[in-house]
């Protein structure tokens, strides 16, 4: 018997299945539309039925098709140059972004199946740009064009906008959709570029004459913009709407939380206020979700240590510290193992502050100061959930370290972050925080070092020999042939020489012998001595292989890696 083919529910059977609409209220709107020769789902709002976000969330899950809320899209000036404001109004569509790398546009529409309305898109298109559609109401869609066409949407333009125009800067909108005011779309621009350059901060930074605009972009800080100080507190203001602060508050330090979607990914903005000499400092803290979760496979480290993380993993009882300064990958690295141990037959469940990126089948926590609730209560309680796997945000006290120990100790598998300069340092600060050589020893699956560093643009590296010190540093003996490469810039890099970043670990897995040492309170040396004739690579090691493979370059890994005793040896 041959299968029968999948049949798409009509629209109103499925507004009726779900309770949105009765019956009656479907005929009704059925006579309605024969009578108007409109939409069925257009009629049904206009008849006070259902709203229209109802009906688009009912439309997408018919279709099977992802829908956009355009009143959180941040509008992409690349975008909307791309389609004439005449020709969106005439066919109902809304350009939200485009994607350069993937040549890709997105666009807004009432109605993802209407062939003849995609090809018309595409004909006005550059060639190789292909168009991918998202559902929307067709009153949320022309609201947008009203919105967003019309007006200056880049930098440079809103800002020469803003010093030639009759413009009153002490006059600050604080709706969302006030698009003409400059101010707020001075604010999205500097969010959409951010994201687009791949920043992780964006830096707003008063000084006594003016204000500077920083982005950090694979890890060290980048001057974009310097403005004057007469658009700062329309900027403030913006800012502080935007993430639900307090904007009568100057005085004090204060924490807020935007979320957007820009360049058709979900984008969080972790905000933070703190009041300076010459006003409010305004640092914003970009988490994109959809950068946040990279599978093991995808990491950038060495395949030796990607076969530790693995090795580790199968243990089915201890703890896995990842140790190394704030800003190393520590959160991207413990996620990126969770990710990979996580299927329906565990139950993982995590204690973080706060909780950055959403993981589906996991139960994430965030520390609650409103009750009190602090890493060592959390456990506490994460402990009477059932769980396999635990994720502990930081140990950063005794009681958290205790909590965690014990529960490792009691069977289950539990990883946490831990500040010290060095895998093997991680003993000595849990001593420091009351942890006994005999609760420690056995229960420690392993320790990772990380720090990260940025990999040089292949674009425009060039290849150079070593020269004395260089030999010296990167353990070259002599008559051995080793090429190295130095950063340039270039367009693809802007002008850096350097484009991401990838991991430098170290990766200290224990075994009975190191057990041994920690019970008898050995030193680090001794340690690091015994660790070494196992196979223990430091972070200088992997350091200096990353810089022999033309990944990196010396003077970069150098930044975060000590060489000293390189120099003294």
């Amino acid at each position: 018997m041959s299968a029968q083919p999948k049949v798409r529910k009509r629209i109103g059977d499925q507004l009726i299945e779900s309770g949105v609409i009765t019956p009656d209220q479907l005929k009704i709107a059925v006579l309605e539309q024969q009578q108007k020769n409109e939409r069925l789902g257009n009629v049904l709002v206009r008849l006070g039925f259902l709203t229209e976000s109802v009906l688009k969330e009912a439309l997408g899950e018919s279709l099977g098709q992802d829908s956009v809320n355009l009143q959180e899209v941040v509008p992409d000036p690349d975008a909307i140059s791309m389609i004439d404001k005449s020709l969106a109004a005439r066919l109902k569509v809304m350009p939200i972004s485009y994607v350069p790398g993937e040549q890709k546009l997105l666009i807004a529409m009432p109605d993802t199946f209407d062939i003849l309305t995609i090809d018309r898109v595409a004909v006005v298109l550059p060639e190789g740009v292909r168009v991918e559609p998202l559902l929307a109401s067709e009153s949320e869609i022309m609201l947008a064009i009203d919105q967003f066409y019309g007006f200056e949407l880049s930098i440079d333009g809103i800002l020469n906008e803003i010093e030639t125009g009759e413009i009153d800067l002490r006059v600050n909108a604080v709706e969302g959709n006030e698009y003409s005011h400059p101010t707020v779309r001075l604010v999205d621009a500097f969010m959409t570029d951010a994201v687009k350059q791949d920043a992780s901060d964006i830096h707003f930074e008063p000084e006594d004459n003016f204000l500077r605009v920083r982005y950090r972009i694979d890890g060290v800080l980048r001057q974009v913009r310097s403005l004057h100080k007469k658009y700062w507190p329309s900027i403030v203001v913006r800012l502080k709407v935007l993430s639900d602060m307090n904007i009568a508050e100057m005085r004090a330090p204060q924490d807020g939380h935007i979320s957007l979607k820009i360049a058709g990914n979900p984008i969080d903005f972790r905000v933070a206020a703190q009041p300076t000499l010459h006003g409010e400092n305004i640092v914003l803290r970009i988490l994109d979700r959809s950068k946040a979760i990279v599978p093991l496979e995808n990491l950038d480290i060495t395949e030796h240590h990607r076969s530790l993380f693995k090795l580790m993993m199968a243990r089915p009882e201890g703890i896995i510290l990842v140790t190394g300064p704030t800003g190393s990958g520590k959160t991207t690295t413990l996620y990126s193992l969770l990710n990979y141990l996580n299927n329906e037959t565990v139950n993982i469940m995590t204690l973080e502050d706060p909780v950055e990126y959403p993981m589906p089948m996991i139960r994430q926590s965030s520390i609650n100061s409103a009750v009190k609730m602090d890493f060592a209560d959390g456990i506490r309680s994460l402990m009477r959930q059932d769980p396999d796997i635990i994720l502990v945000g930081e140990m950063r006290d005794s009681d958290t370290a205790h909590m965690g120990f014990r529960a490792a100790m009691t069977g289950h598998q539990v990883f946490s972050t831990l500040h010290t300069n060095s895998a093997i340092g991680a003993f000595a600060r849990l001593l420091d925080m009351g942890v006994k050589p005999g609760m420690i020893a056995g229960n420690i699956i392993g320790i990772v070092g990380q720090r990260l560093v940025r990999k040089l643009c292949m674009e425009c590296r060039v290849a150079d020999s070593p020269n004395e010190l260089e030999e010296m540093l990167l353990d070259i003996d002599d008559g051995e042939s080793v090429q190295i490469y130095r950063a340039v810039g270039c367009n693809n890099c802007h002008q850096q020489g350097y484009k991401g970043r990838l991991s430098l670990l170290e990766i200290l897995k224990m075994d009975e012998d190191l057990d041994d040492l920690i019970t008898n309170m050995a030193s680090t040396r001794e340690i690091n001595k015994l660790a070494v004739t196992k196979g223990f690579l430091r972070l200088v090691d992997d350091a200096i292989g990353r810089v022999k493979n033309g990944e990196t370059t010396l003077d970069e890994v150098s930044r975060v890696v000590d060489f000293s005793s390189r120099l003294s040896a």
